[in-house]
Formats: structure tokens, C-alpha cells, sequence
């Protein structure tokens, strides 16, 4: 999903006429093209560290099978940052563009979704893998706390109905991403739903 990223990102930009617009593309075609990367990298760690090399292979090419296992490590956890990364970047098209009777409530959202990113990651960071079911928490507290604040101020503005249907995804998604290992193919439908929701 690298190649479709880029290619997305780069429409964004033509697209673009002002400097607040190409700002957005570069925030959110960088967060999209970011995510996808680093999960590719990381699924393809997952790959080599779970497969070990035959007894008369000494080890891996290039790298040894142990730093294989640090490399996951470390991917995992940049991994999981992206999301959150994501998250900001999946917002700051509408807060950002948006002018309207609620903009001074926007613009601390914008602020507020940001730092929201960089409490979870600094979260996850400490806490990798230790308390799953809190992390998923913080994620659709960031996912649907911007939301929630757009419809309570009565908010409508272009677009409001791909945003809604992108979160819809990524909320459904969300009961697979929990599924995996109890769900055959949990996790690839989970990257499906990422996707759609892209």
C-alpha cells in the first residue's frame, strides 16, 4: 500500500492552491505514506524473526536472526506510534481548512488532537504491550473525541460524510484488530478495513 500512499499524497499536492492547502496535503499524504511504510517494515521483521534460518544457514543475510528480533521490537513499537501519528494527521485536513462560526474551537482541537498523538505515543512507548485493552482505548478516544466536539457544536462543513464513513471503518476495524489470533485472518481484514477507512 506504499505505491497507492505516494501516489495519493502527490494528487493532494497538485491539488493544492494555498498554503494552508498544501500544508494539509503534506500533514496528512506524509502521515498516510509514514503509516503504510513503517507497517510494510515491520510486518516484513514479524516475517524474518518468526522464521528461523535452516540448521546449516548460519544466520539471516546481512543481519543476524537476533537483530532480526530487536529490529521487530523496534518496528513494533514505531508501528503502533504511526497510528496515533495517523490519527492527528486523518484530522488536521478538516480543523485546519474548515472556516466557520466554531473556528476558535477548531483551532484548540487541532492543538488538542496533536498532543493527544504525542501523550499516546509517549504512552505506548513506556507501556508497549502491557496494557492492550487501554491502548485501544486511547485510540478511539482520539478517534472519536474531535468527532464527538464537531457534531456537539453543530458543525457540518464538505466532507463530513467521508469522515464519518472513514471513522465508521476504523471503528469496525477495531473489533478485528482485537480478534487477531481468535478470528482467522483477523489482522489482514483489520489492515483491510485501514485502508477503506484511508
Amino acid at each position: 500500500w506504499i505505491l497507492p500512499a505516494v501516489f495519493a499524497a502527490i494528487k493532494l499536492f497538485e491539488r493544492s492552491s494555498s498554503a494552508s492547502q498544501y500544508l494539509v496535503a503534506w500533514v496528512y499524504g506524509g502521515a498516510l505514506c509514514m503509516l503504510f511504510t513503517v507497517s510494510t517494515f515491520f510486518h516484513c521483521s514479524c516475517y524474518c524473526a518468526e522464521h528461523k534460518p535452516p540448521k546449516n544457514v548460519k544466520a539471516w543475510p546481512c543481519l543476524g536472526w537476533q537483530t532480526y528480533q530487536g529490529l521487530k521490537n523496534v518496528l513494533h513499537r514505531c508501528d503502533r506510534a504511526m497510528i496515533y501519528v495517523f490519527i492527528a494527521g486523518s484530522y488536521f485536513p478538516w480543523l485546519t481548512l474548515e472556516n466557520t462560526d466554531h473556528s476558535a474551537i477548531l483551532f484548540c482541537m487541532e492543538w488538542v488532537i496533536w498532543l493527544m498523538a504525542g501523550i499516546g505515543i509517549a504512552y505506548q512507548q513506556v507501556f508497549h504491550e502491557r496494557y492492550k485493552c487501554l491502548e485501544t482505548f486511547f485510540y478511539l478516544m482520539m478517534g472519536l473525541g474531535p468527532a464527538l466536539v464537531v457534531v456537539f457544536t453543530g458543525h457540518h462543513f464538505h466532507g463530513m460524510m467521508q469522515l464519518k464513513f472513514g471513522g465508521g471503518f476504523y471503528i469496525l476495524g477495531i473489533v478485528f484488530f482485537k480478534a487477531d489470533g481468535t478470528i482467522p485472518m483477523a489482522h489482514a481484514i483489520w489492515h483491510l478495513f485501514v485502508v477503506l477507512a484511508a
